[in-house]
């Protein structure tokens, strides 16, 4: 991915842990790394095809002028959530933050905090079996629109689906969805389970009956295997109606795992083979 570079910009600003820093400030030092695609830019020649680093520059001023921080890694947090919500041409941002002549008590040049940050693609399954099964599934696209740090770019047509597990329960609705997201997996799922929650999810008997289930499926290319958290999600290459739904928005999204398309797991699947 193309680069653009902004470095070493000054900016007087009021962050630190001593309530002196707060308001007498001091000097910052910030770095800037924007990923994006000059591509269109670079042929067009035309500056609304890129990011304009002289505006980012004042944007970054901005915000550290207009903000106190005690911690230096909130500074750096913020800030790259900030660029990219706002820059719709940035994809990743790495930023470092320094604090010439840290109040330490010892001979210092500077100290900082360096970060990267970027946009992740993700596929999240919906699912439901009580109540107003559609109603519930539009909640939890909703709300995962509406929640900052994440865009929903598809949803799947909804599926009416025997139940899987568990089969003495209503029939089930479901479908798939995916987003862009700043959250990391562990906060996806977090804020999966609080949508959850708001549709009263009750997690009573495994593979029960459910007002609204939502699983991550894939997430980037990433493998994590944490005891509350498996990516990709273990049993989506058996089950047709996680993979009907993902093919019909991303039919050549690759499993990591197993290095096949959805399509070519759906097609597994339906042919009787593993």
């Amino acid at each position: 991915m193309d680069q653009i570079h902004i470095k070493n910009l000054e900016i007087f600003a009021k962050h630190g842990v001593f309530p002196e820093e707060n308001v007498l400030g001091q000097k910052f030092v910030v770095s800037a790394v924007l990923f994006t695609s000059t591509r269109e830019a670079g042929q067009k020649d035309d500056l609304t095809k890129s990011i304009h680093y002289g505006e980012v520059s004042h944007q970054i001023r901005r915000f550290l002028e207009g903000h106190t921080y005690q911690l230096l890694e909130t500074v750096a947090e913020r800030l790259a959530e900030e660029l990219l919500l706002e820059l719709p041409l940035l994809e990743k941002v790495r930023l470092e933050i320094q604090k010439p002549w840290a109040p330490v008590g010892l001979p210092l040049k500077t100290v900082s905090v360096e970060i990267e940050r970027g946009w992740h693609t993700a596929y999240i399954a919906l699912g439901s079996n009580m109540g107003d099964k559609k109603a519930y599934l539009d909640l939890g696209v909703q709300r995962i629109q509406d929640t900052r740090g994440c865009e929903v770019t598809a949803v799947s047509g909804y599926l009416v689906t025997e139940p899987y597990g568990m089969v003495d329960q209503d029939e089930f609705l479901n479908g798939v969805m995916k987003i862009r997201t700043l959250l990391t997996p562990e906060e996806l799922l977090d804020r999966l389970h609080e949508v959850e929650q708001e549709a009263k999810r009750e997690r009573v008997v495994h593979w029960g009956p459910r007002t609204l289930d939502l699983d991550i499926l894939l997430y980037d290319d990433l493998i994590l295997d944490q005891e509350e958290l498996h990516i990709p999600h273990i049993e989506m290459h058996k089950r047709e109606f996680v993979l009907q739904p993902l093919c019909e928005i991303a039919p050549y999204v690759r499993h990591p795992v197993y290095n096949r398309t959805a399509q070519e797991l759906l097609e597994t699947l339906r042919g009787g083979s593993q």
